[in-house]
């Protein structure tokens, strides 16, 4: 069976996802670069007797090393020398893309070139002489639309002749000039002769161009000196002709070449209507009315994931703390298990990581949409139009980029913010991105806003995230001044045009978003429910405020109480948030799992209710397994159909109003007898501002080498959630809340 590996390359917002996801489907892997925490994408697929791996290289605008992505991508090309490349270019930025492509032929490896997002390119009256194109660069050319799968086959049927040897292109050797050919004829003949084991293990004509533009990865990797006789004298002549270096000469006939093959090829019939893209750009970058639209959206965005997921969140409630805790504690105790042990499964594990789960629907809802506007081009526009407020703190609106993608996890926009091009950007970024509200906060929001604020949800909800926004802009003036001194670069970004994203590559980015979360609730969020269940319950059997947690939480009491939470309950739930937000929530649960009865404030009739679900239980035990297993799928089906009504039901967000005649869940009815309407909002604006999750503080140690980023953030947010708590629960007492 033959085999052949095959390598995706391509700018950003080329489409080089969409068409990767068309090709590879379902096979497609996900993982990291080995060393690194860049997304890595491969899938292995089988065409007859051909095997084909399939790596989707990171979308890169060049293959000189000045970032991550670059490093990796050249890296792979170089090193691993796969057999074929697709390389994946918009035909609507044509001349854009093709630098890229000018440098992947200096690798002498063949290229499919991808024309895509070729529908797009025929509207706006472009007209491509693809026969042409092959003969000036040596490529296969095949015109795509990613999102149609159109072209896709002929990728892969062309792959497949390539396989069999009946492919007659390769790629064109370009030409740089005399003084620059003269240069790299110099600098292999040397290398033939002081050095010919290196040549095996680079292509020679990219490594003499590496050389002569003293590439220093590249002079690192192979040992060379810049002060090398050879290299010298293949220099001389540019020392003494050209007043550029020899990268910039270089960049500027890999330029021209692309430029030139885009005249030959491209011609362009006037359309006169406007473009889509640039009327919907003359209202959402509009000066005035970018940041409110940006705000309404955000807003939508809240309203749609509440107001459809709600129904959804119920339903799992209720099979996890009915059917499933029901039926675990029947088979634990038919086992004869001892009671701790059943109290550990039922109340710590199923009771903690259910806690957790229950918000999955509302974080998958926002994720699916917060991916949308990024598939839609609106997300580039978000930051385009930030960009002046995010010059106020010392940055530009690139660094608006990860915030964002901190709304659904603060952890990836600490990695995101490699996209920036200095230590000190990088920095101050990240140190800001902890308060940008992710998905993990999301689940102590939900219980909270449905006890005390039903009836303005989306108002609490969209404060909430702005609130960290203005907090962000004023820490941010306060550490431009301190500890990052400097000026912001100049904003240069792309805005890419606007496009109806692919259902199922939304489907697919979606989940690779969200099985982050899923990940935590069923590792990590699993051993904090243990550990928490442990510190909560020993001594085993004592009152869950002399527990070990109890103890900690009530000693650690009192420096909350001037922010209107000072209960040991409270404090033990923060303690283990630590770990990370949504354990917040899981903490509660167990902290109030058994307490139901207890509101009236009578152990006596505290035991007559347990006796009286006891029996219960086992009256519903009876009923048998598949009873509950109907009784799941039809409410399953009723939470479908009450998710679309809730979503279509208005302008307000319905799913977190109380009815009067509805019975209180036991954690939010708790709640309502410990804190205030004041005191439950100053706490969530402390769960929104203090001490990022442990794991944010290991993404920082990852990138930033040390410990001492994440122990300055810790010390300056937690200070700022005291300070800003303090504020609104005194000033709110003083006026009256």
């Amino acid at each position: 069976m033959k085999r052949l590996n095959v390598a995706v390359a391509g700018n950003p917002n080329s489409g080089k996802s969409t068409l990767i996801n068309a090709i590879a489907g379902t096979s497609l892997q996900v993982g990291n670069w080995p060393g690194v925490t860049v997304e890595k994408k491969m899938a292995t697929l089988k065409i007859e007797d051909l095997t084909i791996n399939l790596v989707d290289l990171p979308g890169t605008y060049s293959l000189s090393p000045y970032t991550q992505e670059e490093v990796i991508a050249r890296d792979f090309l170089v090193k691993e020398k796969p057999d074929i490349i697709i390389d994946v270019v918009d035909s609507t930025n044509l001349e854009r893309n093709l630098y890229l492509t000018v440098q992947l032929l200096e690798l002498g490896i063949p290229v499919i070139l991808a024309l895509n997002i070729f529908d797009e390119a025929k509207k706006k009256g472009y007209e491509f002489d693809i026969v042409k194109l092959e003969e000036l660069l040596g490529v296969k050319v095949i015109p795509t639309v990613a999102t149609k799968k159109d072209g896709v086959e002929n990728i892969l049927h062309y792959i497949k002749e390539f396989a069999e040897g009946k492919s007659v292109h390769s790629p064109k050797k370009i030409n740089y000039g005399e003084d620059i050919e003269n240069s790299l004829k110099i600098i292999e003949e040397a290398l033939k002769t002081s050095n010919p084991s290196i040549l095996s293990l680079y292509p020679s004509r990219w490594l003499a161009l590496k050389i002569l533009e003293e590439d220093q990865l590249v002079l690192k990797e192979t040992g060379i000196n810049e002060d090398a006789y050879f290299l010298k004298k293949a220099k001389e002549h540019f020392i003494n002709a050209h007043e550029e270096d020899i990268e910039s000469i270089l960049a500027d006939i890999r330029y021209g070449i692309a430029s030139g093959v885009t005249r030959e090829i491209l011609s362009k019939r006037e359309v006169r209507r406007l473009d889509l893209t640039e009327r919907i750009d003359r209202v959402v970058l509009n000066r005035y009315l970018g940041i409110p639209i940006f705000l309404t959206a955000m807003w939508l965005v809240f309203k749609i994931a509440f107001d459809f997921s709600s129904p959804l969140s119920d339903w799992i409630d209720s099979t996890i703390s009915g059917v499933v805790t029901k039926w675990s504690k029947f088979v634990l105790e038919t086992m004869g298990t001892p009671e701790w042990l059943v109290s550990l499964v039922t109340e710590g594990v199923i009771a903690g990581v259910g806690a957790v789960l229950v918000f999955l629907p509302v974080i998958a809802v926002m994720m699916f949409i917060i991916t949308f506007l990024e598939g839609s081009g609106y997300m580039a526009r978000a930051a385009f139009v930030m960009d002046r407020l995010m010059h106020s703190i010392g940055l530009h609106g690139k660094s608006f980029i990860p915030m964002l993608l901190g709304f659904g996890c603060n952890v990836p926009s600490i990695y995101a913010t490699r996209v920036l091009e200095t230590e000190r950007d990088r920095k101050l970024t990240a140190m800001l991105v902890p308060l940008m509200s992710c998905g993990a906060r999301l689940p102590v929001y939900v219980i909270f806003i449905g006890a005390f604020f039903a009836q303005n949800a989306a108002n609490v909800l969209w404060s909430l995230y702005v609130l960290g926004i203005l907090i962000a802009v004023l820490l941010g003036l306060f550490l431009k001044r301190t500890l990052f001194k400097g000026f912001a670069p100049v904003f240069i970004m792309e805005l890419p045009p606007y496009r109806v994203p692919v259902l199922r590559d939304l489907m697919v980015h979606t989940w690779q978003k969200l099985k982050h979360f899923v990940v935590k609730a069923g590792t990590y969020i699993f051993a904090v429910s243990i550990i928490m269940w442990f510190l909560l319950n020993t001594p085993y059997g004592v009152e869950k405020e002399n527990s070990i947690l109890g103890r900690i939480g009530k000693t650690i009491s009192p420096v909350f109480a001037p922010l209107g939470f000072g209960t040991w309950e409270a404090s033990s739930s923060l303690v283990a948030g630590l770990i990370a937000k949504e354990v917040v929530v899981s903490t509660m649960a167990q902290i109030y799992v058994d307490d139901e009865g207890e509101n009236k404030g009578e152990s006596e009739a505290a035991e007559v209710n347990e006796e009286g679900r006891d029996e219960n239980l086992k009256r519903e035990t009876e009923r048998g397994f598949f009873e509950d297993l109907k009784d799941i799928m039809l409410s399953f089906a009723e939470a479908i159909r009450d998710s679309f009504v809730s979503l279509f039901s208005g302008l307000s967000i319905h799913s977190l109003k109380a009815e009067e005649d509805e019975e209180q869940k036991p954690l939010q009815s708790k709640l309502k007898g410990i804190f205030s309407p004041l005191s439950a909002y100053a706490f969530l604006v402390f769960v929104l501002l203090y001490w990022p999750c442990v794991v944010v503080g290991i993404a920082m140690r990852q990138e930033f080498g040390s410990w001492k980023l994440y122990g300055q953030t810790m010390i300056i947010h937690s200070a700022l959630a005291w300070l800003v708590a303090f504020l609104i629960f005194q000033g709110g007492k003083m006026l009256g809340f």
